[in-house]
C-alpha cells in the first residue's frame, strides 16, 4: 500500500515538472522574440556599416519576415518598396504646395528629390541608414534608369518629325538663335568655373564646354508645353512658335548630348575612341531610319487595318526599346539615345501609336520617374555650395543661362518681325529647364565631367530658371481673360430682331467638338440654322476640345492637332456645311487645357468672336470614380459664364444629314430657355424640308408661373407664340396639350421614330410644370435641366430621337433665373 502510494507521489512530481519545464519553455521564446523585436533598431544600427560592406551580389532579394528575426530594410525590394513610396509622396505633396503657384509638377519632383538627398533629410544619418543605404543606390537608379529609358522612347515618340517640318523657317531660326548664343557664353562659363572650382580643370576643357553648352541652351519640350497650357498660351502664336522651336532644340540638344558623351567616353582611353563612337553613333541612326523605320511602319499600318492592336506587337516593341538602347549603350552613348530614336521611328498616326502611350505613360510618368529625380536629388548636395564665392558663382551661372536664351530669342524674334512684347514672352518661354537638363547633368557626373560642386549648380540653375518663367510670362504677357466682366449677352431672338439685322447681316456659331469629327447631326444643325430668308452669311467657329493631362501624351495630343488641323466634318457626300447659294466661312481653332478651366477658353472665344450660339456635345454623365474625362463639368461651366446662347446635343443618329427623319420636336412649358428653344425652331421652319411641330404642355387645374411672373412671362410667352403661329402658319405644326403630368407625354415624344430631333429649354420654370418628372433624380439635372435630362438619358427608354437643350442668356435676369431654376431643383 505504501509502495503504492509513494509511485503517485512521483508521478504526480513528474507531472509537474515536466508542466514547469514546458512552462519556462514557452516564457522563455516569448521573450527571445521580444527581445528581437526590441533590438531592431540597435541591431540594424550596429550591423549596417557590415551590410554596406558587403558586395552588391550578396544582397539578398526579399526576407523571411521580422518573426524570423530579419529586418526588412537589409533587404532589396523591401527597402525599394518603402523608398518608392516615400518619393511618391513627398513629391506628391510638394506638387499640391506648388499647383496655386501654377508651377509644373516637375519643380515639385526636382525639389523632393533634392529634399531626400544629402542638402536636408540626407543629414540625417539615421534616415540615410534606414532608407536610402549606400548598398541600395545601385538598385535604385537601376529601376529609376529603366523608367527613364521608357519615358524618353515616350519622348521620341511624341515628336513628330513631319510636324516640325512644317512648322516654319520662323522657328527654326528662332531656335538656332536659342542655341548658339547660350552656347558662346557657356566659353567663359566653363572657363570661370575650371578657374573658380577647384577640381573642376581635371577634365578636358572640350568636354566640360559641351555640357556646360547643352545644359545652358537646352528647352525642356514637355514641361513647355504644360506651362503654355496652363497660362492658356497653347494655341495663341506665341504658344505655337514656342512649341515648334523647343521641338528643334530638342532634337538639336540630342545630338549635342550624344556628341558630348561621345567625346567624354574617349577622353579616358584614346582620342580615336571618341571618333570610332561617333562613327557608330551615326551608323546605328541609318540601321534604324533604313530599316526600324519601314518595319514599324508595316506593323502600324498591319494594326490600323486589321482595328486592333496585337499584344505581340506591343511586347516586340517594348523589347526593341530595351535592345536598342542596349546597342547604344554598347557604342558608347547613353542608351536614353537608343530609347529615343527608336520612338522617333515608330509613325504618329493610327491607332498603335496611341495604344503604346496608353499601355506605359502611367507607370513610367507616375511611378518611375519620380525614382530618377529621387536618385538624381541624392546626388545633389547643396552644402557644397558655400561662401560668397560659391553663391556669386551660381548667380553669374543663371544671370548668364537667363540672358544668353531670353536675349538671342529676343532679337531673333524682333528679326522675324515679332512684336516686341510677344518676342521677349519668346525669351522667357525659351529659358524653361527641366527633365533633359536633369538627364544631361547626370551624364555628365557620370562621366566624371562635372564634380559635386559644379552639379549641384547647375541644378539649381535649372530649378531657378524653370520656377521664374511662370510668374515672369505672366507680369509680361499673359492676355487678360476676365470672363466674369459685364459683357453683353447675344441669344437667337436677339439676333433676328430687324435693329440686330440693320447691324449685322451674319449668324456666328461655335461648334465644340472633342474627337476626330463633326457628328453628321451637329453638321446638319448648323446646316438648318442659316434661314436663307434670315442671314446673307453664317460664320462657323469651330473649337476643337482637348484635355490635357499631366501625363506626356498631352503633347503627342499637340502635335497631332498641329499636323492634322482640328477636326473637320464627316466626308459623306453632302455633309458639308453651306452650299454654293449659302455664304459660309468657316474657322476652325483648338483649345487645349484641363478640364477644370476649358471652359474659359470657350467663353473667351465667344466673346472675341461674338457668338451668337455656342453648341455643345454631351455624353454620358460621369459614374461614379471616373474624372478623367467628365466633360459635365465643362459644359455646367459654360452654361454659367457664356455670354450668349448655349445648346447641348445629344446625339443619337437620327438627325444626320443623310437622314430621312427631317422633322423636329420643340416643347415648350414656358420661360426665357423655351422662348429661345422656339425661335431655334422657327430657322428650322424656314427649310422647306424640315417639318416642325411645336407642342405647347399646360398643367390642368394649375398657374403655369408664380404670381409675380404672371404679367411679365406669360405675357413674353403669348406674344413669342402668337408670332410664331403667324408666321409659320402652314409651315409648322402647333399643338397645345393639357395634362396632369408631363413625364408619360414626354417620354412619348422622345420614343416617336418620326422625329429626328427634339428641341427643349434647359428649363427656368415653376416647379410645379414638372411635378412628375421631378420624382426622378433631381441632382442629374443640373446639366440638361430636368425635361432634357428625361429625354437624354432615361435609362431603360428608348429613345430613338436626338436632343438638343437650349439656354438663353439675359444679363438682367441672369442670377436671377439662375437661383429660380437651383430652387425648383431641390
Amino acid at each position: 500500500m505504501s509502495i503504492h502510494m509513494s509511485m503517485s507521489i512521483l508521478n504526480k512530481e513528474n507531472e509537474n515538472t515536466q508542466k514547469a519545464n514546458h512552462l519556462q519553455t514557452t516564457i522563455s521564446t516569448s521573450l527571445s522574440i521580444y527581445m528581437r523585436i526590441c533590438t531592431l533598431p540597435h541591431k540594424l544600427k550596429n550591423h549596417m556599416h557590415t551590410k554596406m560592406a558587403l558586395n552588391i551580389t550578396s544582397v539578398k532579394t526579399s526576407s523571411d519576415g521580422v518573426w524570423q528575426g530579419d529586418n526588412p530594410f537589409h533587404y532589396a525590394f523591401p527597402l525599394l518598396i518603402i523608398q518608392t513610396t516615400v518619393i511618391i509622396f513627398i513629391s506628391r505633396l510638394l506638387a499640391f504646395f506648388l499647383k496655386p503657384l501654377r508651377q509644373p509638377k516637375v519643380i515639385a519632383e526636382i525639389l523632393g528629390g533634392i529634399l531626400l538627398g544629402p542638402s536636408a533629410l540626407g543629414k540625417n544619418h539615421e534616415f540615410m541608414l534606414w532608407i536610402f543605404p549606400s548598398w541600395s543606390t545601385p538598385i535604385l537608379e537601376t529601376v529609376a534608369s529603366l523608367g527613364l529609358l521608357f519615358f524618353l522612347f515616350l519622348v521620341g515618340l511624341e515628336l513628330d518629325l513631319t510636324s516640325i517640318r512644317r512648322s516654319g523657317k520662323k522657328a527654326l531660326v528662332i531656335a538656332t538663335a536659342g542655341i548658339l548664343l547660350p552656347f558662346l557664353f557657356g566659353i567663359g562659363i566653363t572657363f570661370l568655373l575650371r578657374k573658380a572650382i577647384s577640381g573642376a580643370d581635371r577634365v578636358g576643357y572640350t568636354q566640360c564646354f559641351l555640357f556646360m553648352g547643352v545644359s545652358l541652351s537646352i528647352t525642356a519640350f514637355p514641361v513647355l508645353a504644360r506651362i503654355l497650357a496652363e497660362l492658356k498660351l497653347l494655341t495663341t502664336p506665341v504658344g505655337e512658335t514656342a512649341m515648334a522651336a523647343a521641338a528643334f532644340n530638342d532634337i538639336a540638344a540630342w545630338v549635342l548630348l550624344a556628341l558630348a558623351v561621345a567625346l567624354a567616353s574617349g577622353s579616358h582611353q584614346n582620342p580615336l575612341a571618341s571618333l570610332w563612337v561617333l562613327i557608330s553613333g551615326a551608323g546605328f541612326v541609318i540601321f534604324m531610319v533604313v530599316v526600324i523605320r519601314p518595319t514599324m511602319n508595316w506593323v502600324a499600318s498591319r494594326c490600323s487595318n486589321h482595328g486592333k492592336v496585337e499584344e505581340g506587337y506591343i511586347c516586340l516593341t517594348l523589347a526593341g526599346v530595351m535592345l536598342s538602347g542596349f546597342m547604344t549603350d554598347f557604342i558608347g552613348i547613353h542608351s536614353i539615345f537608343g530609347a529615343f530614336v527608336f520612338g522617333l521611328m515608330i509613325p504618329k498616326n493610327g491607332e498603335f501609336s496611341g495604344r503604346l502611350i496608353r499601355r506605359i505613360e502611367d507607370f513610367v510618368c507616375g511611378l518611375l520617374l519620380p525614382l530618377y529625380f529621387a536618385s538624381s536629388g541624392l546626388k545633389t548636395d547643396v552644402n557644397k555650395i558655400e561662401g560668397v564665392k560659391a553663391w556669386g558663382l551660381l548667380a553669374v551661372v543663371i544671370t548668364t543661362a537667363c540672358t544668353g536664351k531670353i536675349l538671342g530669342t529676343f532679337l531673333m524674334g524682333m528679326a522675324c518681325m515679332i512684336p516686341m512684347r510677344e518676342s521677349f514672352a519668346l525669351g522667357l518661354l525659351m529659358n524653361t529647364k527641366g527633365l533633359v537638363e536633369l538627364i544631361v547633368l547626370n551624364i555628365g557626373k557620370e562621366k566624371k565631367v562635372l564634380n559635386d560642386e559644379m552639379f549641384a549648380i547647375l541644378v539649381m540653375m535649372a530649378l531657378v530658371t524653370t520656377f521664374m518663367t511662370t510668374p515672369l510670362v505672366m507680369a509680361a504677357y499673359k492676355p487678360a481673360r476676365n470672363i466674369t466682366a459685364t459683357v453683353h449677352h447675344r441669344s437667337l431672338s436677339e439676333s433676328s430682331s430687324h435693329h440686330s439685322q440693320t447691324l449685322q447681316s451674319n449668324l456666328r456659331v461655335i461648334a465644340c467638338v472633342h474627337g476626330p469629327q463633326i457628328s453628321p447631326s451637329m453638321t446638319n444643325l448648323i446646316n438648318l440654322i442659316q434661314s436663307p430668308n434670315t442671314y446673307s452669311t453664317l460664320k462657323l467657329y469651330i473649337l476643337h476640345l482637348i484635355e490635357l493631362t499631366e501625363m506626356s501624351s498631352s503633347i503627342a495630343m499637340v502635335h497631332r492637332v498641329r499636323k492634322n488641323g482640328v477636326p473637320c466634318f464627316t466626308g459623306n457626300k453632302g455633309s458639308e456645311v453651306g452650299s454654293k447659294s449659302n455664304k459660309v466661312k468657316v474657322r476652325k481653332s483648338t483649345a487645349i487645357s484641363a478640364l477644370a478651366t476649358m471652359h474659359e477658353d470657350i467663353c473667351h472665344v465667344a466673346e472675341r468672336k461674338k457668338a451668337t450660339i455656342i453648341i455643345l456635345p454631351i455624353h454620358r454623365p460621369c459614374q461614379e470614380g471616373e474624372t478623367g474625362h467628365c466633360w459635365e463639368v465643362v459644359n455646367r461651366s459654360v452654361l454659367m459664364h457664356a455670354p450668349c446662347t448655349v445648346a447641348l446635343m445629344v446625339d443619337r443618329g437620327g438627325f444626320g444629314v443623310d437622314c430621312d427623319r427631317k422633322r423636329v420636336c420643340v416643347v415648350f412649358v414656358g420661360g426665357p430657355d423655351d422662348r429661345e428653344a422656339v425661335e431655334l425652331g422657327g430657322r428650322l421652319a424656314a427649310l422647306p424640308d424640315t417639318k416642325v411641330s411645336l407642342i405647347r404642355f399646360v398643367m390642368k387645374g394649375k398657374d403655369n408661373r408664380h404670381p409675380e411672373d404672371v404679367d411679365i412671362e406669360k405675357e413674353l410667352d403669348e406674344r413669342l407664340l402668337e408670332e410664331f403661329i403667324r408666321r409659320w402658319d402652314g409651315e409648322a405644326e402647333y399643338v397645345e396639350k393639357s395634362t396632369h403630368n408631363m413625364m408619360e407625354e414626354l417620354l412619348a415624344i422622345g420614343k416617336n421614330e418620326e422625329f429626328g430631333l427634339v428641341i427643349v429649354g434647359r428649363g427656368r420654370f415653376p416647379a410645379t410644370m414638372v411635378a412628375g418628372i421631378l420624382e426622378r433624380e433631381a441632382e442629374r439635372s443640373l446639366e440638361l435641366g430636368v425635361i432634357g435630362d428625361l429625354l437624354a438619358f432615361s435609362g431603360g427608354q428608348e429613345i430613338a430621337s436626338s436632343v438638343l437643350v437650349v439656354q438663353k442668356h439675359e444679363q438682367a435676369k441672369e442670377d436671377q433665373e439662375r437661383t429660380m431654376f437651383d430652387q425648383h431643383l431641390v
